[in-house]
């Protein structure tokens, strides 16, 4: 019986993978905002602490976004810290369990590679103290997220398969973080032209069973991608991740 631990994994695209897994027989883990607040340094690392010593699958998928600037209790800009700041942690510190699964272990990571190519990380102003905007952060993050990708496969080598998958518009109900009219326009496009969640979490459960053999994949909707791979980039994101979280 695999382990399998899902960050988001209590609603949306997380909860319909959680169900999927937990049909075949998997020992599913589904993190929410009951089990933890993942905008919170410290209430993820605590959470880190009480999870298994040995972990088949982690599945990044929790994401919180809003259209007015949010400010977590710990001085981070909301989305930057659960987008970003929370996947690292988990990859990062999850590993050694990861390394004893029996299994070859994977870290699926839901995000926006290679989509919307605008955007860029806003190294002068991480937080997006100003001119903040949801698509900025949004942005930001996707380019974030392709760098750990880049960082964990490169700096840490080992049986762990890390994944970038985007699976484009899903109907996953995230239309509810939004503000009207947002929440209408958003929410009625995703029933009309998104993906089912239970249609979005077949292939990725099928990720799962079949990891790929690169330590690093970039997919869009199942197909490859190309990453434009920056070593330096990844490690300045890691030195600042790294400095971040032991202020914190």
């Amino acid at each position: 019986m695999r382990t399998v631990v899902i960050a988001g994994g209590t609603r949306g695209i997380g909860g319909a993978l959680a169900a999927r897994l937990r049909e075949r027989g998997d020992n599913v883990i589904a993190i929410g905002s009951a089990d933890a607040d993942l905008t919170s340094v410290r209430q993820t690392t605590r959470l880190i602490d009480r999870l298994p010593g040995r972990i088949d699958a982690l599945v990044l998928a929790a994401g919180r976004f809003d259209q007015r600037r949010v400010e977590t209790g710990e001085g981070l800009e909301q989305t930057f810290a659960i987008y970003v700041v929370s996947r690292y942690l988990l990859a990062d510190r999850l590993r050694p369990a990861l390394e004893a699964a029996a299994t070859t272990p994977v870290v699926l990571n839901l995000s926006g590679t290679g989509g919307i190519k605008a955007g860029r990380i806003h190294w002068d102003d991480l937080q997006l103290t100003r001119d903040y905007t949801m698509f900025r952060a949004t942005m930001q993050g996707a380019r974030s997220n392709d760098l750990l990708g880049i960082d964990f496969a490169a700096t840490r080598p080992g049986r762990v398969r890390y994944v970038l998958y985007n699976p484009l518009f899903v109907d996953s109900g995230m239309h509810r973080q939004f503000r009207q009219p947002l929440r209408t326009l958003i929410g009625t496009a995703a029933a009309l032209l998104g993906t089912t969640v239970d249609a979005a979490a077949v292939p990725l459960a099928d990720l799962l069973d079949n990891p790929p053999d690169a330590p690093l994949t970039a997919l869009r909707r199942g197909k490859p991608v190309a990453l434009s791979a920056d070593p330096a980039a990844a490690a300045r994101l890691r030195a600042v991740l790294t400095d971040l979280v032991d202020r914190v």
